[in-house]
């Protein structure tokens, strides 16, 4: 699931930015372009996302840690809210890769940019 969240986060929008580079054939791409790469962006990762729900859930059905099935807001006694769910794995994976981005993206913004302002 790590290996799956960096490919979600990074893998993915490099390979689509690349192939992106590799269709056009002039240096001013068209607007379609831009448009056809994020939507293409946004599906892929979307995918990835609901792959990795997948293998969460397979993992917790392996390791007997599945939840039970839920129940509709509408249908539980205000009592019910005390019990509070387990984080899964991919709660832990996911908090940790999107944690380890902003770091990186803080990092690089503030160290390696460099600033655009006139000096």
């Amino acid at each position: 699931m790590a290996a799956g969240s960096v490919v979600m986060w990074l893998g993915l929008p490099v390979a689509w930015l690349y192939l992106a580079s590799r269709v056009s054939s002039s240096s001013r791409p068209s607007f379609a372009l831009y448009v056809l790469v994020l939507a293409a962006i946004a599906l892929s990762v979307a995918a990835m996302g609901k792959l990795l729900g997948m293998l969460d859930r397979a993992y917790g059905r392996l390791a007997g840690t599945a939840p039970p099935p839920a129940r509709a807001a509408w249908l539980r006694s205000m009592r019910d809210d005390r019990t509070r769910r387990r984080s899964t794995v991919l709660d832990v994976v996911m908090a940790w890769s999107v944690g380890l981005a902003l770091l990186a993206f803080a990092i690089w913004f503030f160290v390696f940019a460099g600033s655009s302002l006139p000096s």
